[in-house]
Protein backbone atom coordinates (compact mmCIF):
# COMPACT_ATOMS: atom_id res chain seq x y z
CA UNK A 1 0.00 0.00 0.00
CA UNK A 2 1.15 3.79 -0.92
CA UNK A 3 -0.21 5.05 2.08
CA UNK A 4 1.48 8.75 3.58
CA UNK A 5 3.40 8.86 6.79
CA UNK A 6 0.93 10.46 8.47
CA UNK A 7 -1.68 7.61 7.36
CA UNK A 8 0.41 4.67 8.53
CA UNK A 9 -0.69 2.63 11.56
CA UNK A 10 -3.75 5.62 12.31
CA UNK A 11 -6.13 3.96 10.56
CA UNK A 12 -8.20 0.53 11.48
CA UNK A 13 -9.89 0.41 8.36
CA UNK A 14 -8.63 1.57 4.74
CA UNK A 15 -11.33 3.98 4.35
CA UNK A 16 -11.86 7.88 4.33
CA UNK A 17 -15.29 9.09 4.71
CA UNK A 18 -15.79 11.56 1.74
CA UNK A 19 -17.00 15.24 2.14
CA UNK A 20 -20.83 15.72 1.77
CA UNK A 21 -22.21 18.40 0.83
CA UNK A 22 -24.42 19.53 4.15
CA UNK A 23 -24.33 16.42 6.01
CA UNK A 24 -20.39 16.52 6.71
CA UNK A 25 -19.84 18.72 10.09
CA UNK A 26 -17.75 18.29 13.18
CA UNK A 27 -20.00 15.32 14.67
CA UNK A 28 -19.47 13.11 11.85
CA UNK A 29 -15.79 13.95 11.41
CA UNK A 30 -15.00 13.41 15.00
CA UNK A 31 -16.61 10.22 15.11
CA UNK A 32 -15.35 8.87 12.13
CA UNK A 33 -12.03 9.91 13.46
CA UNK A 34 -12.53 8.31 16.75
CA UNK A 35 -13.67 4.60 14.97
CA UNK A 36 -9.97 4.65 13.24
CA UNK A 37 -11.00 5.98 9.52
CA UNK A 38 -10.36 9.40 7.84
CA UNK A 39 -12.89 11.96 8.39
CA UNK A 40 -13.57 15.44 6.71
CA UNK A 41 -15.60 17.68 5.38
CA UNK A 42 -15.93 20.85 2.60
CA UNK A 43 -15.01 24.19 4.00
CA UNK A 44 -18.06 25.39 2.17
CA UNK A 45 -20.29 23.92 5.16
CA UNK A 46 -19.43 26.41 7.48
CA UNK A 47 -20.94 29.67 6.26
CA UNK A 48 -18.03 31.49 7.05
CA UNK A 49 -14.69 31.50 7.34
CA UNK A 50 -14.57 32.37 11.05
CA UNK A 51 -17.42 29.49 11.52
CA UNK A 52 -14.50 27.52 9.90
CA UNK A 53 -12.54 28.44 12.06
CA UNK A 54 -14.71 27.39 15.06
CA UNK A 55 -15.26 23.89 13.90
CA UNK A 56 -11.44 22.89 13.00
CA UNK A 57 -10.70 24.63 16.50
CA UNK A 58 -13.42 22.06 18.24
CA UNK A 59 -12.34 19.01 15.74
CA UNK A 60 -8.72 19.47 16.77
CA UNK A 61 -9.26 19.44 20.31
CA UNK A 62 -11.89 16.41 20.37
CA UNK A 63 -9.18 14.48 18.82
CA UNK A 64 -6.17 15.45 21.15
CA UNK A 65 -8.25 15.04 24.48
CA UNK A 66 -9.55 11.23 22.90
CA UNK A 67 -5.59 10.34 22.57
CA UNK A 68 -4.34 12.01 25.30
CA UNK A 69 -6.85 9.60 27.45
CA UNK A 70 -5.93 6.34 25.45
CA UNK A 71 -2.63 7.11 23.65
CA UNK A 72 -3.18 3.36 22.20
CA UNK A 73 -6.12 4.10 20.55
CA UNK A 74 -6.33 4.35 16.85
CA UNK A 75 -7.52 7.84 16.06
CA UNK A 76 -7.19 8.75 12.67
CA UNK A 77 -6.06 12.64 11.46
CA UNK A 78 -9.12 14.48 9.37
CA UNK A 79 -9.34 16.06 6.28
CA UNK A 80 -11.04 19.17 4.78
CA UNK A 81 -11.96 19.59 0.90
CA UNK A 82 -11.51 22.87 -0.38
CA UNK A 83 -13.44 23.62 -4.06
CA UNK A 84 -10.96 25.62 -6.19
CA UNK A 85 -13.68 26.87 -8.65
CA UNK A 86 -13.54 30.30 -9.11
CA UNK A 87 -17.36 30.84 -7.95
CA UNK A 88 -15.99 29.94 -4.36
CA UNK A 89 -14.50 33.34 -3.11
CA UNK A 90 -13.36 32.39 0.17
CA UNK A 91 -10.56 30.00 -1.05
CA UNK A 92 -7.63 32.49 0.07
CA UNK A 93 -9.37 33.17 3.55
CA UNK A 94 -10.35 29.40 4.31
CA UNK A 95 -6.82 28.22 3.16
CA UNK A 96 -5.60 30.62 5.48
CA UNK A 97 -7.38 29.26 8.00
CA UNK A 98 -6.21 25.84 7.39
CA UNK A 99 -3.11 26.81 7.49
CA UNK A 100 -3.42 27.99 10.91
CA UNK A 101 -4.91 24.93 12.16
CA UNK A 102 -2.21 22.74 9.98
CA UNK A 103 -5.06 21.09 8.73
CA UNK A 104 -3.45 17.46 7.96
CA UNK A 105 -5.52 16.69 5.05
CA UNK A 106 -6.32 18.52 2.05
CA UNK A 107 -8.97 16.75 -0.70
CA UNK A 108 -8.64 19.64 -3.38
CA UNK A 109 -11.57 19.87 -6.35
CA UNK A 110 -12.92 21.49 -9.55
CA UNK A 111 -9.61 23.77 -10.46
CA UNK A 112 -5.97 23.79 -10.13
CA UNK A 113 -4.35 22.84 -7.19
CA UNK A 114 -0.96 24.11 -7.20
CA UNK A 115 -0.88 26.80 -4.92
CA UNK A 116 -3.01 24.85 -2.16
CA UNK A 117 -0.31 21.91 -2.66
CA UNK A 118 2.58 24.59 -2.03
CA UNK A 119 0.85 25.88 0.79
CA UNK A 120 -0.13 22.94 2.62
CA UNK A 121 3.12 21.44 2.03
CA UNK A 122 4.61 24.15 3.93
CA UNK A 123 2.81 23.36 6.82
CA UNK A 124 3.31 19.42 6.62
CA UNK A 125 0.12 18.48 5.52
CA UNK A 126 -0.90 16.60 2.23
CA UNK A 127 -3.32 16.98 -0.52
CA UNK A 128 -5.39 14.32 -2.33
CA UNK A 129 -7.35 15.61 -5.59
CA UNK A 130 -10.51 14.80 -7.00
CA UNK A 131 -10.51 13.30 -10.85
CA UNK A 132 -12.78 12.14 -13.23
CA UNK A 133 -10.35 11.42 -16.48
CA UNK A 134 -7.00 10.67 -17.45
CA UNK A 135 -7.01 14.26 -17.80
CA UNK A 136 -7.38 15.43 -14.78
CA UNK A 137 -5.29 12.95 -13.30
CA UNK A 138 -2.07 13.72 -15.34
CA UNK A 139 -3.09 17.83 -14.63
CA UNK A 140 -3.06 17.15 -10.92
CA UNK A 141 0.30 14.83 -10.70
CA UNK A 142 1.81 17.81 -12.77
CA UNK A 143 0.83 20.05 -9.53
CA UNK A 144 3.05 17.76 -6.91
CA UNK A 145 -0.38 15.90 -5.17
CA UNK A 146 0.06 13.41 -3.08
CA UNK A 147 -2.61 11.60 -4.48
CA UNK A 148 -5.30 10.96 -6.37
CA UNK A 149 -9.48 10.43 -5.77
CA UNK A 150 -10.59 8.51 -8.77
CA UNK A 151 -14.03 9.61 -8.75
CA UNK A 152 -15.82 6.70 -10.98
CA UNK A 153 -19.24 5.94 -11.98
CA UNK A 154 -21.92 5.75 -9.45
CA UNK A 155 -20.39 7.97 -6.60
CA UNK A 156 -22.61 10.59 -4.79
CA UNK A 157 -22.64 13.99 -5.59
CA UNK A 158 -20.34 15.21 -8.49
CA UNK A 159 -19.71 11.77 -10.01
CA UNK A 160 -17.65 10.69 -12.69
CA UNK A 161 -18.70 8.18 -15.55
CA UNK A 162 -15.98 6.11 -15.71
CA UNK A 163 -15.72 2.30 -14.75
CA UNK A 164 -13.09 1.73 -11.98
CA UNK A 165 -11.51 -1.29 -13.25
CA UNK A 166 -10.38 0.87 -16.72
CA UNK A 167 -9.80 3.82 -14.46
CA UNK A 168 -7.49 2.40 -11.89
CA UNK A 169 -5.55 0.22 -14.85
CA UNK A 170 -5.03 3.43 -16.79
CA UNK A 171 -3.65 5.38 -13.88
CA UNK A 172 -1.31 2.55 -12.11
CA UNK A 173 0.32 2.29 -15.53
CA UNK A 174 1.23 5.81 -15.09
CA UNK A 175 1.31 6.57 -11.05
CA UNK A 176 2.69 3.96 -8.39
CA UNK A 177 1.63 6.75 -5.70
CA UNK A 178 -1.80 6.77 -3.34
CA UNK A 179 -5.01 6.30 -5.06
CA UNK A 180 -8.13 6.64 -3.38
CA UNK A 181 -11.43 4.93 -5.36
CA UNK A 182 -14.60 6.31 -4.82
CA UNK A 183 -17.98 5.49 -6.69
CA UNK A 184 -20.69 2.86 -4.84
CA UNK A 185 -18.79 2.11 -2.49
CA UNK A 186 -20.60 0.93 0.70
CA UNK A 187 -20.06 -2.19 2.04
CA UNK A 188 -16.97 -4.00 3.70
CA UNK A 189 -16.57 -6.30 0.71
CA UNK A 190 -16.65 -3.23 -1.77
CA UNK A 191 -13.53 -1.70 0.65
CA UNK A 192 -11.49 -5.17 0.01
CA UNK A 193 -12.49 -5.11 -4.04
CA UNK A 194 -11.02 -1.40 -3.68
CA UNK A 195 -7.66 -2.75 -2.54
CA UNK A 196 -7.37 -5.86 -4.45
CA UNK A 197 -8.11 -3.52 -7.08
CA UNK A 198 -5.23 -1.44 -6.93
CA UNK A 199 -6.21 1.17 -4.57
CA UNK A 200 -4.33 2.10 -1.42
CA UNK A 201 -7.88 3.24 0.12
CA UNK A 202 -11.65 3.43 0.05
CA UNK A 203 -13.38 6.85 -0.40
CA UNK A 204 -17.02 6.31 0.94
CA UNK A 205 -19.80 8.97 1.39
CA UNK A 206 -23.37 7.63 0.75
CA UNK A 207 -23.07 5.21 3.63
CA UNK A 208 -22.61 7.70 5.81
CA UNK A 209 -25.07 9.78 4.98
CA UNK A 210 -27.57 7.33 7.24
CA UNK A 211 -24.93 7.79 9.99
CA UNK A 212 -27.08 8.96 13.51
CA UNK A 213 -24.11 12.21 13.39
CA UNK A 214 -24.61 13.03 9.75
CA UNK A 215 -26.25 16.27 9.26
CA UNK A 216 -29.24 14.47 7.10
CA UNK A 217 -33.22 15.39 7.98
CA UNK A 218 -34.59 12.80 9.10
CA UNK A 219 -36.86 12.37 5.93
CA UNK A 220 -33.76 12.33 4.00
CA UNK A 221 -32.76 9.34 5.66
CA UNK A 222 -35.55 7.57 5.13
CA UNK A 223 -35.60 7.77 1.32
CA UNK A 224 -32.04 6.47 1.25
CA UNK A 225 -33.19 3.63 3.28
CA UNK A 226 -36.00 2.50 0.83
CA UNK A 227 -33.81 3.38 -2.71
CA UNK A 228 -32.57 1.50 -4.66
CA UNK A 229 -29.52 2.42 -7.53
CA UNK A 230 -32.93 2.66 -9.85
CA UNK A 231 -33.69 5.29 -7.60
CA UNK A 232 -30.88 7.39 -8.72
CA UNK A 233 -30.91 10.06 -10.98
CA UNK A 234 -27.28 11.63 -12.99
CA UNK A 235 -27.96 14.96 -13.87
CA UNK A 236 -26.17 18.68 -14.16
CA UNK A 237 -29.44 20.67 -14.14
CA UNK A 238 -29.30 21.65 -10.53
CA UNK A 239 -25.93 22.43 -10.26
CA UNK A 240 -24.27 22.77 -13.57
CA UNK A 241 -21.84 19.87 -13.31
CA UNK A 242 -23.12 16.37 -13.44
CA UNK A 243 -24.44 15.16 -10.22
CA UNK A 244 -25.85 11.65 -8.57
CA UNK A 245 -29.21 12.23 -6.62
CA UNK A 246 -32.34 10.77 -5.15
CA UNK A 247 -34.49 10.52 -7.76
CA UNK A 248 -37.55 10.68 -5.70
CA UNK A 249 -36.42 13.95 -3.89
CA UNK A 250 -36.38 15.43 -7.73
CA UNK A 251 -40.49 14.26 -8.25
CA UNK A 252 -40.87 16.00 -4.76
CA UNK A 253 -39.85 19.01 -5.73
CA UNK A 254 -42.05 19.06 -9.01
CA UNK A 255 -39.87 17.74 -11.49
CA UNK A 256 -40.97 15.20 -14.05
CA UNK A 257 -38.16 12.67 -13.39
CA UNK A 258 -38.70 11.00 -16.75
CA UNK A 259 -38.41 14.04 -18.26
CA UNK A 260 -35.10 14.96 -16.66
CA UNK A 261 -33.47 11.50 -17.60
CA UNK A 262 -34.13 11.86 -20.84
CA UNK A 263 -31.90 15.04 -20.91
CA UNK A 264 -29.19 13.19 -19.90
CA UNK A 265 -26.19 14.54 -17.86
CA UNK A 266 -26.07 17.77 -20.54
CA UNK A 267 -25.02 20.51 -18.07
CA UNK A 268 -26.92 23.85 -17.70
CA UNK A 269 -27.92 25.53 -14.08
CA UNK A 270 -31.54 25.15 -15.44
CA UNK A 271 -33.29 22.51 -17.47
CA UNK A 272 -36.06 23.20 -19.88
CA UNK A 273 -39.49 24.16 -18.67
CA UNK A 274 -40.78 21.12 -20.10
CA UNK A 275 -39.30 18.71 -16.94
CA UNK A 276 -41.86 20.30 -14.52
CA UNK A 277 -45.27 18.96 -13.84
CA UNK A 278 -48.04 20.39 -15.26
CA UNK A 279 -48.96 23.73 -13.44
CA UNK A 280 -45.41 22.99 -11.46
CA UNK A 281 -43.57 26.43 -11.08
CA UNK A 282 -39.97 26.19 -11.11
CA UNK A 283 -38.59 26.08 -7.13
CA UNK A 284 -36.51 29.22 -6.10
CA UNK A 285 -33.89 26.84 -4.37
CA UNK A 286 -32.74 23.21 -5.09
CA UNK A 287 -32.21 22.32 -1.18
CA UNK A 288 -34.15 19.26 -1.19
CA UNK A 289 -33.15 17.16 -3.61
CA UNK A 290 -31.19 15.14 -2.36
CA UNK A 291 -27.89 13.76 -3.54
CA UNK A 292 -26.92 10.12 -3.14
CA UNK A 293 -24.92 7.35 -4.73
CA UNK A 294 -25.82 4.13 -6.43
CA UNK A 295 -24.85 2.18 -3.32
CA UNK A 296 -27.66 3.00 -1.34
CA UNK A 297 -29.39 0.07 -1.96
CA UNK A 298 -26.94 -1.37 0.61
CA UNK A 299 -28.36 0.80 3.22
CA UNK A 300 -30.22 -0.89 6.07
CA UNK A 301 -30.68 1.56 8.81
CA UNK A 302 -29.51 4.72 10.45
CA UNK A 303 -26.58 3.83 13.02
CA UNK A 304 -23.64 5.59 15.10
CA UNK A 305 -20.93 5.87 12.84
CA UNK A 306 -18.84 3.68 15.44
CA UNK A 307 -21.24 0.70 14.98
CA UNK A 308 -21.22 1.57 11.06
CA UNK A 309 -17.57 1.44 10.89
CA UNK A 310 -17.68 -2.11 13.29
CA UNK A 311 -19.86 -3.74 10.47
CA UNK A 312 -17.55 -2.76 7.60
CA UNK A 313 -14.32 -4.21 9.75
CA UNK A 314 -16.65 -7.37 10.34
CA UNK A 315 -17.35 -7.34 6.36
CA UNK A 316 -13.59 -6.47 5.36
CA UNK A 317 -11.69 -9.47 7.59
CA UNK A 318 -14.56 -12.11 6.25
CA UNK A 319 -13.62 -11.17 2.31
CA UNK A 320 -10.09 -12.51 1.43
CA UNK A 321 -8.55 -11.96 -2.13
CA UNK A 322 -7.97 -15.43 -2.36
CA UNK A 323 -12.19 -16.69 -0.90
CA UNK A 324 -12.58 -18.40 -4.89
CA UNK A 325 -9.02 -19.82 -5.24
CA UNK A 326 -9.70 -22.90 -4.51
CA UNK A 327 -12.68 -23.47 -7.14
CA UNK A 328 -10.77 -23.37 -9.83
CA UNK A 329 -7.43 -25.41 -11.28
CA UNK A 330 -5.61 -24.49 -13.57
CA UNK A 331 -3.97 -27.24 -15.80
CA UNK A 332 -1.73 -26.93 -18.73
CA UNK A 333 -1.82 -29.56 -22.11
Amino acid sequence: MALPALLQNRLTLPLVGAPMFLASREELVIAQCLAGIVGTFPSLNARTTEELDAWLTRIGAALAAAQAANPEQRIAPYGMNLILHGSNTRVAADLECMARHRVPIVITSVGKPEAVVNAVHAWGGIVFHDVTTMKFARKALECGVDGLVLVCAGAGGHGGTMNPFAFVEEVRAEYDGTLLLAGALSTGRAIRAALDLGADLAYMGTRFLVASEAHVPAPQQAMMLEATMADIVYTAVFSGIPANYLGPSIAANGVDVAALMRLGSLPGTEGPKDIFKPGQDRPKAWKEVWSAGQGVGALREVLPVAEIVARLQTEFAATRADSTAGMFKLTSS
